[in-house]
């Protein structure tokens, strides 16, 4: 067997963390009461025993679009649940801005920040300014001058002093800092190779719907399992050490009627037909279809149906098995009560064949 055969064939695990993703998405002129409904959730969550909770950065569109002020807000609310994000792409934001922002929403929620970034695209770049490089060289150069920030590294040593500015010989780092974040930062990765640079770097490993790279015959849960254990054995080779948990987004829909069985049968197949962009709140962008996806990628199945059902086929997903932290794609249009009956479905029937134990309430 291959080094690459061995790092795939991870043996199954129990999921040890159950957590939901959410685009905190709203309709048209309702955006305060679609954040309002998103800490709600969140709350809901927190009493079902979920461990954590990840909201999805969008630009320009009906969804969350800046997720650190989301997660600080929700924290008031909160005591246990962590805050993850996934993902923010790193190609648009200024690095050290954030770094103090995320410093200060750490603090604000006890510790309990679990960010997950991107190299981003250059989508927007008409409106936030083109670079001299590629998308994601540029990601990965603001990604690790963030990285230097949370960790608290000297960012910069005044050699002149400029009133009201500190003296010469002033080491300038970022405030304020919140110790043990720079161990809590995720990459969300779709390919392997990303996923092997992820590790190198001592970032946390999240990895979802969308992947690219898939070898010819290969399954999309096959592909991510060898993912998974690509990302295990650099991170073992490169820090000496057990790698960290790891965490998969996945669509799991298990429908204790009838009613949601056919609720859930009609997403996945918008889903199948429109792609990523398929749920959408009333007012959002329109969609792109399935077909219009850059070659070479591909998207996760979504599990539906009944119960027992929708169990014994995430047990056999080769991806979802080996990882530790199972995280519920939420689909974006569906409103708080459909959120929460679907998480609260999700801990009572599917989770606990899993291997899943809830989060202790104290």
């Amino acid at each position: 067997m291959t080094s690459t055969e061995t790092a795939g064939a991870d043996a199954a695990r129990p999921t040890t963390r159950l957590g939901f993703n959410t685009r905190v998405s709203f309709t048209a002129g309702e955006a305060g009461r679609g954040l309002r409904d998103g800490i709600e959730l969140f709350r809901a969550a927190e009493e079902l025993g979920y461990q954590s909770g990840w909201a999805y950065q969008r630009h320009f569109d009906n969804y969350l679009s800046s997720p650190l002020p989301f997660f600080a807000a929700a924290g008031q609310h909160t005591s246990r649940i962590t805050f993850g994000s996934a993902v923010i792409p790193m190609r648009y934001q200024e690095p050290i801005l954030l770094a103090e922002a995320a410093g200060t929403t750490d603090l604000l929620t006890g510790g309990r920040l679990q960010l997950a970034f991107s190299s981003g695209s250059d989508t927007w770049d008409d409106v936030f300014g083109a670079v001299d490089t590629d998308a994601r060289t540029e990601g990965q150069r603001r990604l690790r001058r963030f990285l230097a920030g949370v960790s608290g590294e000297v960012l910069h040593t005044v050699t002149e002093h400029r009133p009201p500015g500190p003296p010469v010989g002033t080491e300038l780092r970022v405030t304020p800092h919140s110790p043990g974040l720079r161990e809590r930062i995720w990459y969300g990765s779709g390919h392997v190779d990303s996923a092997v640079n992820a590790a190198r770097l001592g970032l946390r490993l999240i990895t979802g719907t969308i992947l690219r790279g898939l070898a010819e015959g290969e399954t999309f849960g096959e592909y991510q399992a060898r993912l998974i254990g690509e990302y295990r054995a650099a991170w073992t080779a490169t820090h000496g050490t057990p790698p960290p948990p790891v965490a998969v987004s996945a669509s799991v829909l298990p429908g204790p009627t009838g009613e949601l069985r056919e609720t859930y049968a009609a997403y996945d197949l918008e889903r199948r037909t429109y792609g990523p962009a398929a749920s959408r709140p009333q007012g959002a962008l329109p969609p792109i279809r399935l077909a219009e996806l850059p070659a070479g990628f591909a998207m996760s199945p979504v599990y539906h149906g009944d119960p027992d059902a929708v169990a014994a086929a995430v047990l056999a997903d080769p991806g979802i098995s080996v990882a530790d932290e199972l995280v519920l794609f939420l689909p974006p249009a569906f409103g708080l009560d459909q959120n929460i009956r679907l998480i609260t479905d999700l801990a009572t029937t599917v989770a606990p064949a899993l291997g899943w134990t809830p989060a202790d309430p104290t």
